[in-house]
């Protein structure tokens, strides 16, 4: 199975950079199942539900939000409707939505999505992610249940994310992190057969910082004090994120690359 996870989607350039290229890739590249982060598609403060539709639309056959899913409040209800949305498993008991769901691609072979959120350096303490994804893959093993898992981890420290990469090795088919909207090179097969990479970064424009035009935040290191909200930048993007080829029988990974794809970060030939 070939798996394509794109990295946190930034505001409207990088939204409409992903809806314009995920048709075309589906098809050069052979993809049997998509999973984009929208956790900054609008505005760069979560995901409305128009915005959602209109990356569903594109290809993306599921959705994971992170530590803004609800700052645009009519994902309150959209979490509800469409079972494609998936906010963070250990976010609140109380949160509408799910966090982990079993997806079919168009062969009809099962993939479970799990998406869990981070506590180190996070804003507020979350429910224990390691217990919470212990509990679904549990549930869902690979070679049985599902013919492959994934899970996207959503926080801010690297330690943490590689932790969740040690902790889900042989019973995910990949592990990727999320959240700080820079790519990191060490993705890797770990000794159990799961892809992982400690943070596949942003589909935006880099140059920003971490995808908000760069004006804003420059003069709050430098000067201590903000002046107008930060926007994200609107320049050319690049599409970043991880293709994995998975094998039907164990769930394992059997070979990935790191995607980029346009804008400052695309590789040139040597």
């Amino acid at each position: 199975m070939r798996i394509l996870f794109l990295g946190d989607v930034m505001g409207r350039a990088g939204r409409q950079a992903v809806i314009e290229a995920l048709p075309r890739l589906r098809s050069d590249w052979r993809l049997d199942f998509v999973v984009v982060n929208a956790d900054n598609a609008t505005g760069g403060m979560g995901c409305n539900a128009a915005h959602a539709k209109a990356l569903l639309e594109a290809g993306a056959d599921c959705l994971t939000l992170g530590d803004h899913c609800f700052d645009q409040k009519d994902m309150l209800q959209a979490v509800e409707g469409d079972a494609r949305l998936l906010r963070p498993i250990n976010f609140a008991k109380a949160a509408p939505g799910r966090g982990a769901r079993v997806f079919q691609d168009r062969r009809g072979r099962k993939v479970l999505v799990a998406h869990v959120l981070g506590n180190v350096f996070m804003k507020r303490a979350f429910d224990d992610p390691f217990s919470a994804i212990d509990s679904v893959l549990r549930t869902h093993p690979m070679g049985g249940a599902v013919q492959a898992a994934v899970v996207d981890v959503h926080c801010e420290a690297t330690s943490e994310k590689m932790a969740m990469g040690h902790f889900c090795d042989g019973r995910a088919s990949v592990v990727v992190g999320t959240h700080t909207h820079s790519p990191t090179a060490d993705a890797q097969i770990l000794p159990g057969g799961t892809a992982f990479q400690t943070d596949t970064g942003m589909c935006g424009d880099y140059l920003s910082v971490i995808g908000m035009d760069k004006a804003e935040p420059m003069r709050r290191f430098v000067t201590g004090m903000g002046k107008t909200r930060f926007n994200p930048a609107m320049g050319e993007v690049t599409l970043s994120g991880l293709l994995v080829e998975t094998d039907d029988a164990t769930g394992k990974a059997r070979e990935l690359r790191m995607i980029r794809q346009g804008g400052r970060l695309e590789p040139s030939a040597p």
